[in-house]
């Protein structure tokens, strides 16, 4: 059943409380069950509340939490008092949240316990006030972080005068700040519109009803688990599950098999760390394992049993595990193609809240992102006469009102015939399939004129054994690849050297570079080869939405 009615966040809610009343809604992974009736109940007393601290229609109301139930239910009270949502990434720094609240204006902040810390005494004085998420118990100014357990909620027992506030279609409903790889921070304005359509029409990529089970791993103010983990769910009457504890494998096992997911969305370093911990390692565990592994017929064979082994350890339900947030390594997509895993590509930016082209099914093609999205229009602007590719620009009701006090900025993204510019360089194959070779800002100028895209050579790098990942830089007219290693693979394959570690880690890293530059440079065309390899001791630093901060290594 397609949602068909107004496209606004209360609007949405109200139907689905009353279609899926009875229904699980979002709970704690294997905790106690938590209707739509009962969300409904409580959002209505979180919106009275709202009305009570003095917040009305078009006030800014942050959330600064970890994934939980109760970030959802304040996202949809937020809205039903016409107010707009500003969710904060939970890894921002101190200082970043203090940009936020005072350039967004934010007057409440719901606040999870774990995260209080991250505010100074000068951002609690932004505030008119602040609510622990947990319990929803008001916090007096210049409260002690462990003074906050012994807070009561604040919560209405019961709605006393609270109705609706009239929201229109083209109202905003969220201010989300972007975590972008060039260091600079912007509030992206997502109406309700542009939220409830994208929500809708992600089911023409993929089926979802009230019978699926989400589980949650990545941010909820991660625009992609907003819209496609969150909205999406709820619009259609699905469970989401989310976890007390941040997702690594002793939390996620036990998960796994409690609610046996039939969706999960993720983010490519996610599963490439899958991959590259349980799966790459038997492939090449002894010589002839790797011997089997070159040959297609026998690897497709084995990925096919080792995908079949994920999927079982993934709760052996899921029918949709959604990649997105930036590009998928081809090996690893090679591996979950062949193997049959029932993964899909999604491609889209904040600013378009977030899907724009999907790789689902048999759309699937492996470096591609698929079609455009129902509704969604795509095109190439000023495409190279050789290779078709130039940047990705598109319209649709998912794009951006602008950004939040940024009208220059705002101006310099949309093209005078309204399109709003992607700022990533594509082009459609034959099938009319989307491939994206990189950031126009990432992109460097060979010295012939050639367009050189850094994420394609690291590509071939983090397939090469024991990369753990990488980054090319143009230094002085020169391409270098700084690489991290995984340490304790190299260590587990040459125990038999009898070296003091550092010695052993120092040849070692040395001797494996060395190879790596040597067999990238006969893989990549003439242009793209590397001038100098380097090793990268330290993982690099990443954004919250884990895509690497390429500007502090520039």
């Amino acid at each position: 059943m397609t949602y068909t009615e107004k496209l606004t966040l209360p609007a949405m809610f109200q139907h689905s409380v009353k279609t899926y009343k009875d229904k699980t809604s979002i709970v704690f992974a294997g905790e106690k069950n938590y209707t739509y009736r009962e969300m409904g109940e409580e959002v209505e007393l979180l919106a009275e509340m709202l009305l009570e601290l003095g917040v009305s229609k078009g006030d800014k109301v942050a959330i600064l939490s970890t994934n939980m139930p109760n970030w959802g239910k304040v996202f949809f009270a937020i809205s039903m008092v016409g107010a707009v949502a500003v969710p904060i990434l939970p890894d921002f720094h101190t200082r970043e949240i203090h940009t936020i609240i005072e350039h967004s204006e934010s007057k409440i902040l719901f606040v999870s316990e774990g995260l209080y810390h991250s505010l100074g005494e000068e951002t609690s004085q932004l505030l008119k006030g602040m609510v622990l998420i947990e319990n929803y118990a008001i916090i007096p100014q210049a409260t002690p972080a462990d003074h906050l357990k012994i807070l009561e909620t604040s919560l209405p027992v019961k709605v006393e005068k609270y109705s609706p506030t009239e929201v229109e279609e083209d109202d905003l409903a969220s201010i989300i700040y972007t975590s972008g790889t060039t260091g600079n921070s912007k509030g992206v304005m997502l109406s309700h519109k542009n939220l409830t359509w994208t929500a809708r029409q992600s089911r023409t990529l993929q089926k979802i009803d009230s019978n699926d089970r989400f589980l949650s791993i990545l941010p909820l103010s991660h625009t992609l688990e907003n819209t496609v983990g969150f909205l999406l769910a709820i619009m259609y009457g699905a469970s989401v599950h989310y976890l007390r504890k941040p997702p690594v494998a002793s939390v996620l096992m036990p998960a796994f098999q409690k609610v046996k997911p039939t969706v999960m969305l993720s983010v490519p370093l996610i599963i490439e760390k899958v991959y590259r911990s349980r799966v790459l390692p038997t492939f090449q565990k002894n010589a002839l394992m790797r011997f089997l592994s070159t040959f297609t017929p026998t690897r497709i064979v084995l990925h096919k049993v080792a995908a079949k082994k994920l999927l079982k350890t993934f709760g052996g339900k899921i029918h949709f595990f959604g990649i997105g947030g930036s590009k998928l390594d081809s090996t690893v997509e090679r591996f979950l193609y062949e193997g049959g895993f029932p993964y899909a590509i999604g491609y889209g930016l904040t600013e378009t809240a977030p899907l724009l082209a999907g790789a689902v099914g048999k759309t699937r093609t492996i470096g591609s992102t698929g079609i455009a999205m129902e509704g969604v229009s795509l095109r190439i602007a000023d495409p190279d006469p050789k290779t078709g590719e130039g940047e990705i620009q598109a319209k649709g009701e998912n794009v951006m009102q602008g950004y939040y006090k940024a009208p220059d900025i705002t101006a310099e993204v949309f093209t005078e015939d309204g399109w709003f510019r992607t700022g990533d360089r594509g082009v459609f194959d034959k099938n009319g399939r989307l491939h994206i070779k990189g950031r126009i800002k990432t992109m460097i100028v060979g010295a012939s004129g050639e367009n050189i895209y850094p994420e394609e050579i690291e590509s071939v790098i983090n397939k090469m054994r024991f990369v753990l990942e990488s980054l090319v830089v143009e230094k002085k007219g020169k391409l270098v690849a700084m690489i991290h290693l995984n340490r304790e693979e190299i260590e587990e394959q040459f125990q038999h050297l009898k070296l003091e570690a550092k010695q052993f880690i120092a040849l070692k890293s040395e001797e494996i570079l060395n190879e790596i530059h040597k067999k990238v440079n006969q893989e990549v065309n003439k242009f793209s080869r590397i001038s100098q390899v380097v090793l990268q001791p330290m993982p690099f630093e990443r954004t919250p939405t884990k895509k690497i901060k390429r500007f502090l290594y520039a």
